[in-house]
Order: C-alpha cells, then structure tokens, then sequence
C-alpha cells in the first residue's frame, strides 16, 4: 500500500443541481426498481441480450444531440467535438454491444469468451488477453495490445471458474444498486450502471452529478429498454440527495465515481473524533458494499534514453494530449511528469510539451473548484511556467518545474489538481533499468493514487535483458489499477473489454483510487492490473491526439462502427484517419 495520503480539495460537492428529484419522487424511483430486482436478476441471459441491443440504434441516434449539448455546456468549439464523440456515445455503445456478445457466449457455453487467449508467466501469474478483442480492433489499433494480470494463486481453471460468477447463481435475489455519477466525463454514469446491471446483476439507480446532468434526460430516452420495464431511474440532486439515497433502507450496493473526499465521507462520516473512531474500529457508517473510482495523481515516467526527434515530438505531443483532452478535467490525466536528473534530452523535450502545449487554446474550465485548486498549488513556486493566455473562465496550461522528488510531504505529490497542471520530477538514475527500479518506487510510496501510471521506454533498450527484466519487475510491481507502456491510460477506459479501476490493495480506510472494477465486459474476477502497450510513435496520428484534425469527422462512422461492426465501414474510418 502507497505511504501516500490525499489532501482534500473540493471538487464537485458544492455543485448546485438545475433539477433536484425531490424524495417523493426518489422513494417511488426506488420502489420501481426493488419491485424489479428479483425479475432482473433471474432474466436469462437471451433476454438481457435483447435489451442490451434495443439500446444502441437509440444511442446512435440520440449521439449528435448528446455531442452537441456536451460541447455547449463545456465551452469547446465544434473542431474539439471529437472529444464528446470518443468519451460518450461511442465508448456507450461498445459497453452496450460487447456486454451483449458476453451474455451470448454465456448462453452458448455457460461463460463469455476466456478473453482472446491466456498465458502463465515464469513466476506462475496468469496474463489473459483481452485487448484487441476483434481482429477488426486488430486492424484499427494495430500494434497495442492489452491484457490483464490476474492476482497470485488465480490459475487458468480458477480464473475460468470465477468468471462471470454472477451467472453461476440460482435463483438470485437480486437488488437495487446506488451509482453516484462522474461530472466529467459523459459515458461514466451510463457504463457504471452497466457494470451494476449486467455483470453483477442489480437494478440500478443512477444519480446524475450537477456537473453533467445535462445528459441524464438523453440517456433516459437512449436507455429507454431499460428505464420501461422498471430496471433503470436516472435522478438528479446534489450531495444532500445522495447522501439520502446512500441511507435508503432499499438501496443494497452503492458505487461512486468522484472523490476520496466525498467517498470517506460516505463511508465513516464527516472529519472529527467519530469518523477517527469508526475508523479505527473498522465500523463504518455505511453498512453495505461500496466499489469506488476516485482519481490519482497520475504519472508519466520517461526512462532515459536516446530518442530521435520524431520520437520525442510524437510523446510530447501524447503528454500533451493526456494534459488538454477535456481540460484536464480527467482522472488518467497526466499530472506528474517523471524524469531523470541526467537525461540529456530533459529539456528539450519539456520544451516540446510546453511547445505543442501553446497550440492548444485554454479551455473554460467548467469543473467546480478548479480555479480555487489551481491558485493554491501554484501560490508561492518559484518556476510556474504558464503556457499562452486565458480569460476569465479559463486557466493556462501550466507547467511546475523541479518538484523536489525527496520531499515525501509535498503537497503536488498527494493532490490530484484537476485542471490543466503538471507536475516535473527528477530521479537520479541516469541507466534504464535503475531509473525504472527508482520510478517504480516512487510511484508506489510516495505519489497519491493507484489508478493509472505510464512508462515510457524506448524499443532499443528494452530488447536489453536487464531492462526488460526491470520494465517486467516495474509492471509486475506498480500498485495501479493500470499501467500504461508508451501511451495514455485512457485506453483501458476506452477500451471496455479492459477492466478499469484503482488497484485491489487498496483498503476502505486507505482507499486511494478506489476498490473495484467497472467495464470488463469478458466479466473477470481475481484482477491485479491491467496492462496496455502500444509502439513508441503510431502512424496515423491516433484519432484521440490533441493536434489531429480529422477525428471531427470520424466520431459519427466510429460510433457506427461500434454499434455494427462491418469491414464494409473500415475502409471509411482508415481513409479519414490518413487524411491530411
């Protein structure tokens, strides 16, 4: 367990909601479902798979309008339209179909799919590889592949036995799960709900965050299947409505994706001597399950290296992208950038990222707080680089230099900023395999989080046995829920055959980015980690890069590539993505 502890800063729990569901209406919502939860439950299989697949031609065609609204309400202009395309609509729709493909196999067979292959490592540990999960996925990301690291003692027929237990189940009861939306990103509240649903098998109850709840009336009409037949409410309201359902005597699982601050204080209560009580009795307030994603301070560790200029530039511009994507309101956003003290080329290559980050206008920063978090870890440092201007409703892409890694108590260490900052850092190793022993460490004991890392590494070294023996060792090592070779976490997220989730060692009393998994739609069980790799530079650009100019395009036919995947459409997706 990292040493790590957060320091709280407020994120959206002051935010007011434009539509609060009063408790009349949240009682009868709950009612609904609980009259309904033995039914859903016990549904086979056939039938869910119905209900999944009514669900995504109403996606499709509700995703421009839900793309629109996004955009109005987060103040992009339409080129950055891609953004909403790629995180709502069309990673939905994916849930929706491969959830679909799952419950079909489990129809067939009695389990989905064992991922697309498995291997047992030399230490034992089973790898099942889940990332590509088509070989039309093949042809589109060509060269990533991902897979998932199954915890100690979880073998090939454990593994296999345990997975997907819920349908293992007679006769289940069933019950009403409690999702506490995200704000930020749009296919959060939807593709939580989904995991509750069809992977866990509860009704669910989805209560929209006043930052986003502009799309729970759109995902009320997309998701209508569900919301008919009684397996679905979406309600609105701020912290005092959440708090009142987390105390509903009907609610049976709650799961939330936010902060640590607000997860602590639904599970033992406000600061002060009886939250420090119940704590130490391991008495919490809240006396059903809770999983939890909730952020993280989230690294790029660069492993010192000769890079070429294309090579640099390309991981500039993926920093870059990791910090600016959704004005940094993101989780697996980039906020600490790790390097050695002694690589040669530390300050070009901050240089790039400080370049490609002036070609992004500032973004109006429309999460609550951000402009508070902001002037509070810059105040009083002595090297706050600001790249290009904002106004009144934005912040500039900021840069803070030289954090003193040695300093276990700095605070840029234990917040998560969430807005458009990064944090630099220096290790003394100046070889690969011991700056990635250093990395490791650090990340592990003294950065906040165990949600997601990166380590870049450049192909040269790693074809060295002592560096690919650390790299094995850092992956193996990292207490994160993901680790990322060479590209941005996002990828498991969007990924969805991939499981998302801070890593399992985390505990309710140090919870750090949360417990539990959400997405993984081959429904494993036993997870450590998962891994995703990719090569050191892509070409096409990847449609997610900041700097790509036809994704704009692309969100339509990707979103109907995911709802209907033909090689009819393939050759549209890959002629827009060469474009010039």
């Amino acid at each position: 367990m990292s040493t790590a502890t957060a320091v709280s800063t407020s994120t959206s729990a002051g935010a007011k909601s434009a539509a609060t569901t009063d408790r009349t209406h949240l009682d009868q919502a709950v009612a609904v479902l609980r009259e309904h939860a033995r039914e859903f439950a016990r549904l086979a299989p056939t039938a869910k798979v119905q209900l999944l697949r009514a669900c995504i031609p109403r996606v499709v065609d509700l995703a421009p309008e839900w793309v629109a609204t996004g955009c109005h309400v987060k103040g992009m202009p339409a080129e950055l339209s891609a953004e909403e395309w790629l995180a709502g609509p069309m990673t939905t729709v994916r849930m929706l179909r491969l959830l679909a493909e799952s419950l079909e196999e489990i129809t067939r067979v009695g389990k989905p799919s064992f991922g697309r292959g498995a291997r047992t490592r030399s230490d034992g540990r089973l790898e099942v590889d889940v990332f590509p999960s088509s070989n039309i996925d093949k042809v589109t990301f060509n060269g990533f592949h991902g897979y998932v690291l199954m915890q100690k003692g979880v073998d090939r027929a454990e593994a296999r036995r345990r997975q997907a237990s819920f349908y293992d189940k007679r006769n289940p009861e069933g019950g009403v799960a409690l999702v506490l939306g995200a704000g930020n990103v749009s296919s959060i509240p939807p593709m939580d709900a989904f995991t509750k649903m069809f992977i866990e098998g509860y009704v669910c109850l989805v209560k929209m965050n006043p930052v986003n709840e502009w799309v729970g009336p759109i995902l009320e009409r997309a998701l209508a299947p569900l919301v008919d037949r009684g397996f679905l409410r979406i309600v609105y309201g701020g912290g005092d409505v959440g708090k009142y359902l987390c105390e509903h005597k009907d609610i049976a699982d709650v799961h939330i994706t936010g902060s640590d601050a607000t997860h602590d204080l639904i599970v033992w209560g406000p600061p002060g001597p009886e939250r420090d009580r119940r704590k130490k009795a391991n008495d919490p307030l809240l006396k059903v399950p809770i999983s939890s994603e909730l952020g993280n301070v989230s690294p790029v560790a660069i492993v010192p290296s000769l890079y070429s200029e294309d090579e640099l530039l390309f991981q500039a511009k993926n920093v870059c992208t990791m910090i600016t994507n959704n004005a940094s309101f993101n989780c697996n956003a980039a906020k600490m950038l790790i390097t050695s003290a002694r690589w040669p080329q530390r300050e070009k290559f901050i240089g790039l990222v400080k370049k490609c980050l002036a070609e992004v206008p500032a973004r109006k920063a429309y999460y609550p707080g951000a402009q508070d978090r902001y002037a509070k870890l810059t105040a009083g440092r002595d090297r706050v680089e600001k790249i290009g201007s904002a106004g009144p409703d934005a912040l500039p892409w900021t840069i803070i230099r030289d954090v003193d890694s040695s300093k276990q108590d700095e605070t840029l260490f234990r917040t998560e900023p969430f807005c458009g900052l990064l944090s630099e850092t220096t290790l003394p190793a100046a070889e690969p395999a011991e700056f990635l022993t250093q990395a490791t460490a650090f990340m592990n004991d003294t950065l906040w989080g165990t949600l997601n890392a990166c380590i870049v590494i450049h192909p040269r070294d790693e074809a060295k046995s002592d560096v690919a023996a650390a790299l094995d060792r850092a992956i193996v090592e990292l207490r994160y829920g993901t680790v990322a070779i060479n590209h941005w976490p996002a990828i498991v997220y969007g990924s969805v055959t991939l499981p998302w989730g801070g890593h399992p060692s985390a505990t309710l009393a140090d919870i750090q980015s949360g417990i539990g998994w959400v997405h993984n739609t081959y429904m494993l069980e036993g997870m450590d980690k998962t891994v995703v790799r990719g090569p050191l530079v892509v070409k096409p650009k990847p449609a997610w890069f900041y700097d790509n100019k036809n994704t704009r395009g692309l969100g339509p036919k990707l979103v109907a590539m995911e709802s209907d995947p033909s090689w009819l459409r393939l050759p549209g997706i890959l002629l827009g993505a060469l474009r010039p």
